[in-house]
């Protein structure tokens, strides 16, 4: 199912049929991150029976498995697939190492590891435990490492995923039960479409140079300290290094700047509020400098901007997760890939790439964070200034739609493991004598590139031990002299020589020390913005939706009152009675302009006209209105060469009326009215009083709002306020039916 349109609402539902009604006892939900399944369980909690009207957890227990403890009465069990591998290996499992994804560690396996370590029965969670396992994120690379955790239990299995690998296939034997794939759930208003929006700048897209004799600074990744030496050569990089090897403050700083200019003109016209953003970043130091350059360029506090990653110190993960999910702020969220697949934050609107993904399946699921709806009121209450979400918009900095993506492929055995990797797998339990001995050789290479302070910090994070010590550890215990004299001891040496690296601190740490190689700081380089536009697809788009919409008209002009009325308005040149065009049969054409399957909102077909040519579109940083429509159709009917907002339309027709009526003798100034027996207080050139100009000026924008007004409408805001009915008698007199009937029929014209 695309991602969005609601996989853990579905397997809620026939979880919830299946224990109900068809026998099943006790159902696994596996998950591979902490989050995911907090998630999932907020979601059980919140499904409603649609027989009885209980909640889920009211009707049946629902278990979210953070401890090695199973509680037997639980119906459904909300698990991560690293720890129920842990318990069936009667290990326990480091919290931190249940929040950690285990996505790509299926690589180390095929590498490294003869075998994955084997599961035998364990009789406190015997093999009948669950009826059914729901693994949810089913493309992910877990059947190798993890597939003997999946098929210990003699329970049906059942994989959700929005992007099916052909690993995913092979595992199921082909064996795909339901797809709805993200045009249907579009059509269906269940997920957004989307457009894209193309940023590029010299740097970005070549590189730099900076000649010898400037000087540029080498920052330590671990301790932020920085160094400062001039050139002696001059030092060339690519795109390819941006924010690795080198980082250049002033590209973060152009695109950012560019974000900022362009976002309430062209990327969402007439918004005021920064719609809720995530930025993907390339590691942590470059998701930092984002964060520092965007609180600097758009100067609205450190709330504003955030960033949510494995390594974000001070607030929980999950604490600025929640808030960037219900709450104003933050604004942007700029991470790694902590929230690139499976959380759900539904007021997203802007996804913006500046890294590169090279997966086609990581790429779509990063891409999904935006697509998810939300009711209105939902989104108005963290983006007050937000009407509805009709679309998102992806911001892509790096070509990161352009670029070929592949499925992901097994790893080369010949390559190097990444070193985190090796550690999470020890973590987690892997003692293949391949896997140590790598291991064991990177600790003691790491150890002669530390100095004295860093083997201090080791040692304090050990609890005593020195990477030497760790290293001689692990090879002692594969001393296969010793596993040949005593046998029975071999895998309690291994764990005495392991247990460290199943400390979070200490691995975090020695990931740390083997990435401090210093990252240079490029000050001197003034990055350049080579164009930022709606790409080409967001145009085709844009096309197909302007064609699709023209069509539409013209196939019901003949069955849509409102559509009706729009063709005869012609006639009136002709001298000839057309209809009046009233709100109701106004609103009766968007709700069938909005109804699947085309799903039009006045903002989105505006948008779509404005990305074909700009230059007959005017209006673009305002909101849109509901009359708003009635120029969109005149437009799409080529009665009018140029697509203006009905508000400025009717403001032109006003000011038209007005000066009519300065050279007619017949204006309420001239009347016999008690009010207006001189000309004090009228604006020179204009046959009203200043009063009176007040109140038309309230009249004309009532018609811009609602196509045309009558007395009743005076009870009603603003004129309420103002004096209502009664005072608008006094102003005008016996005048003012002669007053609404020509302002409804001049201005709304």
């Amino acid at each position: 199912m695309a991602t969005g349109s609601g996989k853990t609402f579905t397997s809620i539902s026939f979880i919830y049929r299946l224990i109900k009604f068809a026998g099943a006892k006790r159902v696994l939900f596996l998950v591979d991150r902490g989050n995911l399944g907090r998630q999932t369980k907020k979601e059980f909690d919140q499904y409603t029976s649609p027989y009885n009207n209980y909640k889920f957890g009211e009707e049946y227990i629902v278990q979210h498995l953070t401890s090695n403890q199973l509680d037997t009465t639980a119906r459904v069990t909300i698990c991560t697939i690293q720890r129920l591998f842990s318990m069936l290996k009667g290990r326990e499992l480091a919290p931190e190492d249940d929040e950690q994804s285990v996505d790509g560690l299926d690589n180390v396996t095929r590498s490294l590891f003869a075998k994955p370590e084997p599961i035998g029965y364990n009789p406190s969670f015997p093999i009948e435990t669950f009826d059914i396992i729901v693994t949810d994120e089913a493309h992910r690379s877990i059947y190798n490492l993890w597939r003997q955790v999946l098929e210990y239990f003699d329970a049906y299995l059942i994989g959700l995923t929005a992007t099916p690998s052909k690993q995913t296939f092979g595992f199921f034997n082909q064996n795909l039960v339901m797809e709805y794939g993200h045009q249907q759930a579009v059509a269906d208003g269940v997920n957004v479409n989307y457009d894209v929006y193309r940023i590029r700048t010299q740097v970005s897209e070549q590189g730099s140079q900076v000649e010898a004799g400037y000087s540029v600074g080498y920052r330590d990744r671990l301790t932020r300290k920085t160094r400062w030496q001039e050139l002696d050569e001059d030092m060339a990089y690519d795109a390819d290094a941006l924010d690795r090897a080198v980082q250049t403050p002033d590209q973060i700083r152009t695109i950012a700047r560019t974000f900022r200019d362009k976002l309430f003109t062209e990327i969402f016209p007439g918004r005021t509020e920064v719609p809720k953003t995530i930025v993907f970043a390339k590691d942590d130091n470059h998701a930092e400098k984002i964060v520092e350059i965007l609180r600097e360029e758009f100067g609205k506090g450190n709330d504003f901007a955030q960033k949510i990653t494995y390594r974000t110190t001070g607030e929980k993960p999950e604490n600025l997760i929640n808030a960037f999910r219900n709450s104003y702020f933050p604004r942007i969220a700029v991470t790694v890939d902590m929230i690139a697949t499976g959380t759900d934050i539904k007021p997203v609107e802007i996804v913006m790439f500046m890294r590169s993904v090279k997966s086609r399946n990581f790429f779509e699921q990063m891409k999904g964070r935006g697509v998810r709806i939300i009711p209105p009121t939902d989104l108005q209450a963290v983006t007050p200034d937000a009407k509805a979400k009709d679309h998102f918009v992806i911001v892509d900095c790096v070509g990161v739609c352009e670029q070929d993506k592949t499925d992901s492929a097994p790893m080369d055995p010949k390559k190097s493991v990444p070193f985190d990797k090796l550690l999470q797998a020890v973590a987690l339990g892997n003692v293949e004598p391949e896997v140590l001995s790598s291991v064991a050789a990177r600790l003691a290479r790491l150890d002669r590139e530390l100095t004295e302070p860093d083997r201090l910090k080791i040692m304090q994070a050990s609890g005593g031990y020195s990477l030497k010590d760790l290293a001689r550890g692990i090879v002692d215990a594969l001393d296969p002299d010793l596993a040949a004299d005593h046998p029975e001891a071999v895998e309690g040496r291994i764990t005495n020589a392991t247990k460290p690296l199943c400390d979070p601190a200490l691995r975090h740490l020695l990931i740390d020390l083997k990435k401090k190689a210093e990252q240079i700081i490029d000050t001197v380089t003034q990055d350049k913005l080579i164009d930022a536009d709606f790409s080409e697809a967001a145009r085709e788009r844009a096309k197909g939706t302007v064609d699709s919409f023209e069509r539409f008209i013209a196939e019901h002009k003949d069955e849509i009152t409102a559509l009706q009325i729009l063709y005869q308005r012609p006639q009136r040149l002709q001298g000839l009675r057309a209809e009046t065009l009233t709100f109701e049969a106004l609103k009766t054409l968007a709700d069938a302009l909005q109804a699947p399957p085309h799903l039009w909102t006045e903002g989105q077909l505006w948008q779509a006209y404005a990305a074909l040519d700009k230059t007959k579109v005017k209006g673009e940083n305002r909101r849109r209105i509901l009359t708003d429509l009635v120029s969109l159709v005149r437009f799409a009917m080529h009665q009018d060469n140029e697509l203006v907002p009905f508000p400025e339309r009717v403001n032109a027709n006003f000011k038209a009326w007005l000066a009519q009526m300065s050279q007619s003798d017949t204006s309420p100034r001239h009347s016999d009215h008690p009010t207006r027996h001189s000309d004090e207080g009228r604006n020179p050139g204009i046959p009203f009083t200043k009063e009176q100009m007040h109140w038309l000026e309230m009249i004309r924008d009532h018609i811009a709002a609602n196509l045309g007004i009558e007395p009743d409408d005076f009870e009603y805001s603003p004129f309420a306020q103002e004096g209502g009915i009664g005072k608008v008698h006094q102003l005008f007199g016996a005048e003012l039916p002669k007053v609404l009937e020509a302002m409804n029929r001049e201005l709304a014209a």
